[in-house]
């Protein structure tokens, strides 16, 4: 455990909430000396003037999840016991004005490439180059501008503002690269000093994928068939959510096997983790790993239900561990003994209803929604069967078309999950109960 310091470490800032935002929920505790945002991460460092604030801070928040403009973040000691000139000087690297711009594109309901930035962007002076990729943070691009004060009037001028109507908005910060790296001039790539670059890898033909790496970064590069099927993925996921796809979900991920790690592998198999992920999309198997028994392989039914499982599950916690979720460099599972076998499972929650389950879609709450339970069931006898996973704080029962139904809150996010990958279809009287997480109080 990281011993106390004045320093505060704080996970899953997102966009939206700014530092004065965030200052709400330490400043009751004490003056705040410093404050360092780390937007590529969704991270931030909070100093506090003295460590018995700081520690007053970490205590309160023990028992209250701290949320800001309605989302959860969370709090613990950094292993900085002071932030140093030199470390804020490093954590806001993104801050020094630079030719190249990194641009995310939050709620991007429409398909964004090379063209379109281009013409978004070179209003603000010369753009010499453009990279797009996908990243866990979604869609994103570099763009290289001729000098930085075309890259410095194009941040003041486009941050926050939507390409277009309700939809595409753009999050930008400045690059710590020197150069972007184009090969290749095509709908993903382009260097508009260089108009003699092949469109595609030699000897590769346009229905294969590849990869350009600029230095970390990478841009997918997706043939016609699979761009299109991409397309319309994301029009039927924003369908799918009333028409506008929740915070941080692109709808363009293809990548459908996650890797989980984290977990304690004593209390945790592969049936608590379909329990768990199954609650985002189709699970076609899951593997834990033979000589990492703290890791396994999460196979999605497809990317959208995979992008859902990762933006909701990160940082999630099951049996005291926090998970850490990832996506994969294995695009499939093989079949091996090893591996358990869920695309026939009746218990897949997307094979009836997708659109309904689409839209219950939510991280862990301490509140969890029991369906399909025996008519004749007592309020007693629930609290009864999931009282050994933590505090029960509040219980309601009701019927909806005749069919029996609960919510059940706990204490914490942490027991109800725990109670969720545990109880999730665990028959009572005949009937198989299905639990999930819910945003409703009790």
């Amino acid at each position: 455990m990281t011993e106390p310091s004045k320093v505060i470490h704080v996970r899953n800032v997102g966009h939206e909430i700014a530092e004065t935002d965030l200052l709400q929920i330490f400043q009751p505790f004490g003056a705040i000396s410093k404050l360092v945002m780390l937007r590529a991460k969704n991270q931030a460092l909070v100093q506090m003037q003295d460590l018995a604030s700081a520690i007053s801070v970490l205590q309160y928040y023990a028992n209250v999840q701290p949320s800001v403009k309605g989302r959860n973040v969370y709090v613990q000691f950094s292993s900085h016991q002071e932030l140093t000139t030199m470390e804020q000087n490093h954590h806001s690297r993104a801050d020094e004005p630079n030719r190249i711009l990194l641009v995310t594109i939050h709620q991007m309901l429409y398909p964004i490439n090379v063209d379109v930035l281009h013409q978004v962007f070179s209003p603000h002076g010369f753009v010499e180059k453009i990279v797009t990729f996908q990243k866990s943070a979604g869609f994103q691009a570099l763009i290289q501008y001729q000098s930085r004060q075309s890259a410095m009037a194009a941040l003041n001028s486009l941050q926050g503002r939507n390409i277009y109507d309700g939809c595409c908005q753009l999050d930008i910060q400045y690059s710590n690269l020197d150069e972007l790296q184009v090969n290749y001039n095509n709908d993903r790539t382009r260097d508009f000093t260089n108009s003699s670059l092949p469109t595609e890898p030699k000897g590769r033909s346009t229905q294969q994928s590849g990869y350009v790496d600029p230095g970390s970064m990478f841009a997918f590069q997706a043939g016609p068939a699979v761009a299109f099927s991409q397309m319309a993925n994301q029009a039927a996921a924003a369908a799918a959510f009333g028409g506008t796809l929740p915070h941080g979900i692109s709808g363009l991920n293809d990548r459908c096997t996650l890797l989980v790690s984290g977990f304690d592998h004593e209390r945790t198999d592969e049936d608590k983790l379909f329990n768990l992920f199954s609650l985002y999309g189709n699970i076609v198997r899951i593997k834990i790993l033979r000589n990492k028994p703290d890791h396994a392989l999460v196979q999605m039914n497809d990317g959208l239900q995979a992008e859902l499982a990762f933006n909701y599950l990160k940082d999630a916690m099951l049996f005291g561990k926090r998970l850490d979720v990832n996506y994969s460099k294995h695009e499939t599972i093989t079949t091996g003994p090893d591996t358990h076998e869920y695309s026939n499972s009746n218990l897949n929650r997307f094979n009836r209803n997708a659109t309904k389950n689409y839209r219950y879609c939510c991280s862990p709450t301490r509140t969890i929604h029991l369906s399909t339970l025996p008519h004749d069931i007592s309020e007693e006898e629930i609290i009864h069967h999931l009282e050994e996973h933590g505090t029960i704080v509040g219980t309601k029962v009701f019927e909806t078309n005749g069919k029996k139904q609960a919510l059940v809150m706990f204490e914490t996010e942490a027991q109800a999950t725990e109670a969720l990958v545990c109880k999730h279809a665990v028959p009572i009287d005949g009937c198989i109960v299905r639990i999930s997480f819910s945003q409703s109080q009790v």
